[in-house]
């Protein structure tokens, strides 16, 4: 080939790319929207699936470092990982008596997690535990299935009434905004962590969640916490949930209550 025809070839081709490159929609700093598949008779975002974290969140909720755990004779095997945290600005805006008693915790967390006595672990924490949940959805209605204590959630996509009584997971309505699924919760007790670093809350506890599929295996998730007798404001985590796929996406039984027995309930047995 003549070089000044390689020549010319050579600068249309650069001059298409450059071209093509500015109608392009990622051009301006814009890409197109993930628009999910739809939920058939629904045509919301279909969120059916097996779902778990990537993250230490459910060990801190702020960023940390590698530690060693609460029990030194476990070594490697108890100890901490690093990770970052998933709080918005990583700063948790207690009271300073709130502060205090969360300190305590932390000291104390051996007697007073209650993932460590099995119990249920409640709203956001189930989301971020380091264990699968399915999702279940239908016109009506969110199921939401964890591994941990076989734990469930059920989200009203109708009008819930107030909360007759406060309960471990909350009572939850949700509604929807474009493609993403708002959960509204409320009516909790005071019993629950947010993580294992002693991050608490009480009874006044609100929680809206929100989240929006990013792609076909990821969707965003986004939890604003209110607490007017922990907290001096609201306060936002925010992460990605990771669709589990294959053979092993299905959820399996792990009943932890027999796992605790002894540890709660050993001094009440009779020995022979």
């Amino acid at each position: 080939m003549p070089r000044v025809l390689r020549a010319r070839l050579v600068a249309f081709a650069v001059g298409t790319t450059a071209a093509l490159l500015a109608l392009s929609p990622a051009a301006d700093g814009q890409t197109a929207a993930y628009r999910a598949p739809r939920l058939a008779g629904a045509g919301v975002p279909n969120l059916n699936g097996t779902w778990q974290v990537a993250n230490t969140a459910n060990w801190d909720i702020q960023d940390h470092p590698a530690q060693s755990g609460p029990i030194l004779a476990l070594g490697a095997w108890g100890a901490i990982p690093p990770g970052q945290g998933v709080v918005e600005g990583n700063e948790l805006p207690y009271t300073p008596e709130a502060l205090v008693k969360k300190k305590e915790n932390q000291a104390n967390r051996l007697a007073r997690d209650p993932e460590v006595k099995c119990f249920l672990p409640g709203v956001p924490r189930a989301m971020y535990m380091p264990y699968p949940y399915q999702i279940v959805q239908s016109t009506t209605h969110v199921l939401m299935a964890f591994q941990y204590a076989n734990t469930s959630r059920l989200i009203y996509l109708t009008k819930v009434p107030p909360a007759p009584v406060d309960t471990w997971m909350g009572y939850s309505s949700g509604k929807w905004e474009g493609d993403t699924l708002v959960i509204d919760s409320r009516g909790f007790n005071d019993q629950t962590w947010f993580d294992r670093a002693g991050n608490h809350h009480s009874t006044a506890l609100h929680v809206v969640e929100r989240i929006t599929p990013a792609s076909a295996d990821v969707l965003r998730y986004e939890a604003t916490i209110e607490d007017s007798q922990v907290f001096t404001r609201t306060w936002k985590m925010s992460m990605n949930l990771y669709r589990r796929t294959g053979k092993d996406a299905s959820l399996l039984e792990f009943n932890c209550v027999e796992f605790v027995e002894e540890l709660m309930y050993g001094d009440l047995v009779k020995k022979k």
